[in-house]
């Protein structure tokens, strides 16, 4: 099932959810908010990279929704959560090469850019963070690491990420923050849940 060709298509999950397809991270971030704000009865609602799963929603819904759906409310500002973060990781002088500058360019951009966190995944309370430029984008290692430190903070492609425990990683790895990414007794667990605002200061 799908919406016109001017809207972003979707297909039913199963018996009970439907994944909405839109163009990228910000459009599936503000489409989560979107359905948030109509109220309907949902059990819960699920950005991802170009994606947004509803789930508990039934197909004859979604047209309905999409067609209330303004993309420009992805530009609303979530609250703002700052990373206290010493640079010292493995990668800095890789991830200067890349953007043509030395490791304190590197620091100065990377703690000059406001973060948006668009949705989690991987491990409990990681969150994918947008906002670095598009030549700004660097590659994954080709071989990853068997384990890396609980709260390296690190990139992958034009995503910046914080690592909540200790494990296996790909990403260039830029830093350290002693920041608790997830923490079942807090209220949501994740500091970084989509939406949230994130800055790194250097440290």
């Amino acid at each position: 099932m799908s919406c016109s060709p001017t809207t972003p298509s979707f297909a039913a999950v199963g018996r009970d959810a439907v994944l909405v397809d839109v163009a990228d991270a910000r459009a599936a971030l503000s489409l989560a908010r979107h359905v948030r704000s109509t109220g309907i009865d949902v059990v819960d609602v699920v950005p991802g990279a170009a994606t947004v799963l509803l789930d508990g929603v039934a197909p004859d819904v979604v047209p309905r929704l999409l067609a209330g759906w303004d993309e420009s409310a992805g530009d609303a500002e979530g609250p703002l959560v700052e990373l206290p973060t010493t640079y010292d990781g493995a990668d800095l002088d890789e991830v200067a090469r890349h953007w043509g500058t030395d490791v304190e360019g590197v620091v100065a951009r990377h703690t000059g850019t406001t973060f948006v966190a668009a949705f989690s995944g991987f491990a409990p309370g990681f969150a994918y963070l947008t906002g670095l430029d598009d030549e700004l984008a660097v590659p994954r290692l080709e071989s990853p690491r068997t384990r890396v430190p609980a709260g390296s903070v690190a990139l992958a492609g034009t995503w910046c990420g914080v690592y909540p425990t200790a494990s296996p990683g790909g990403w260039q790895l830029l830093g350290r923050t002693d920041a608790t990414l997830w923490d079942v007794d807090r209220d949501p667990p994740a500091l970084l849940a989509p939406g949230t605002r994130v800055r790194f200061i250097a440290r």
